[in-house]
């Protein structure tokens, strides 16, 4: 049985009705996941969903000379793309996982499969990160080859919607400026076939990060042929609501360190 759709912070920013549009694409993509039985507990509303042939994608993602390239990834915590993280670990890469919603000081789990004292599967998840990995900064990751992200849409030309928090645009923007995220760093998501959209019919604003790579179960899609070089990622603080900056330690200090000026209200 599926859980009640969770309630999250508004989307990072954008004009009303491109939000809007935003949000219907969402409903779209999760009505027909929930309709196809494809959206696995707990859930598809609300959430990156779980889908069924996470392991599938995964495996496939496996098989791509990106990721036998990669030593080190960034990857979000959520359910659907715990197999990479799985994965990942299994193959000796180094893996920073977020914390959910970025709310620490110590905002990423740094899980190195040299030192784990658990299973990968184990580590992989939120609850086994939360007792086997380190909490660190941003400032202690090192700069990653691959960063794996979470999509509820995503568009052969590497548009792509998250749940509507912009916590991966986030992250995506401060590891970028950190110098961690660079011209060469290659971004990918794993999806479900239903969560692929038309060219062209994602909206997009100006702080959403591209994926360069999509992967199904059945196919990897590389969209760097149709949005050529990928636009340096920054955080752009007049998208960015009082309330979400406060919600972000790391947000807020880093406010504070550039020296930008409170929102009015």
């Amino acid at each position: 049985m599926a859980r009640p759709a969770p309630r999250h912070d508004r989307d990072a920013g954008g004009p009303a009705d491109l939000l809007a549009a935003k949000a219907a694409v969402r409903d779209e993509v999760w009505t027909a996941m929930r309709a196809a039985k494809v959206a696995r507990f707990p859930g598809a509303a609300g959430r990156i969903p779980n889908f069924t042939g996470a392991e599938a994608a995964a495996q496939r993602l496996r098989d791509t000379e990106i990721w036998q390239a990669a030593g080190t990834l960034k990857a979000n915590p959520d359910s659907p793309q715990l197999p990479v993280r799985q994965r990942a670990l299994e193959d000796g890469k180094v893996v920073y996982m977020a914390v959910p919603r970025l709310a620490d000081e110590q905002p990423f789990f740094a899980l190195d499969p040299a030192l784990l004292t658990v299973p990968p599967r184990q580590a992989a998840s939120i609850s086994g990160a939360e007792r086997a990995a380190r909490r660190v900064a941003l400032a202690d990751l090192t700069p990653v080859d691959l960063v794996v992200m979470g999509s509820v849409a995503v568009s052969a030309d590497g548009a792509r919607l998250g749940k509507g928090g912009g916590f991966a645009d986030l992250e995506f923007a401060l590891a970028t400026a950190a110098g961690l995220i660079g011209p060469h760093t290659v971004s990918v998501t794993t999806v479900h076939e239903l969560q692929l959209q038309p060219v062209g019919t994602i909206p997009c604003t100006g702080h959403d990060v591209l994926v360069d790579v999509i992967v199904t179960p059945d196919r990897v899609i590389d969209c760097r042929p149709s949005h050529g070089t990928r636009p340096l990622a920054a955080i752009r603080w007049e998208d960015l609501t009082e309330e979400k900056i406060a919600a972000i330690p790391l947000l807020a200090r880093r406010r504070a360190e550039a020296g930008e000026a409170p929102l009015s209200l």
